[in-house]
């Protein structure tokens, strides 16, 4: 399977925005994209006005990248919401919100997408009693999340113990029992990532 090796912050540098994939060093001094506001490369930033193209391009890539995924899982996720009724791009985002790896990281057991994606496939949580190793499982309503019983006493949840958590409204997790719900399904006004997803759907239409 082909994977990203290089830097993570070249990705928030080329798309001009911060993509959240370090954890904590996105919102300190440290974050690349607060020191180099410019595209990696020698070059800098382009004096060409951007084609209409070249701006849906850009959202597609940067919402895949926030997200953490291959450009053939991503249009997985645009045909499936289109095959559906209602409004296909706030569909999109909602079925790439319930992903489990997301939702793991929405309730702030991973500091970054991919340390939930590296929690999940560890074999860490388990969705109704059963375990799930699969980063993209779809979650849904009432659904009961829990990190496994043997798997507490790991550093990364003992310092989450007792800790208050902000996290959406539509999901919520009890540090203290280390167990979680799906409340409702996600909302598009839920996902504040910044995401123009109109972009998204009239690039992959054409």
């Amino acid at each position: 399977m082909a994977k990203y090796t290089d830097a993570d912050c070249k990705l928030c540098r080329r798309e001009g925005a911060k993509l959240f994939l370090k954890g904590d060093r996105c919102v300190s001094k440290k974050c690349a994209i607060e020191k180099r506001p410019t595209p990696p490369g020698p070059h800098g930033p382009s004096r060409r006005k951007p084609s209409e193209y070249s701006i849906q391009l850009r959202e597609k890539q940067k919402t895949k990248r926030m997200y953490g995924l291959l450009e053939k899982q991503f249009r997985g996720y645009y045909e499936e919401a289109e095959r559906m009724r209602g409004v296909t791009g706030e569909i999109m985002l909602s079925l790439l919100e319930r992903r489990l790896d997301n939702v793991i990281y929405r309730m702030g057991l991973g500091a970054s997408r991919a340390q939930a994606r590296q929690i999940v496939n560890h074999g860490h949580i388990e969705v109704n009693g059963r375990r799930v190793d699969i980063p993209g499982f779809q979650v849904r309503t009432g659904d009961v999340l829990t990190v496994r019983e043997g798997k507490r006493d790991n550093t990364l949840f003992k310092e989450l113990r007792g800790a208050k958590i902000v996290m959406p409204k539509w999901l919520e997790f009890d540090t203290e029992r280390f167990v979680g719900k799906i409340l409702e399904l996600p909302k598009r006004e839920d996902i504040d990532l910044g995401i123009k997803e109109q972009l998204i759907i009239e690039l992959y239409s054409k």
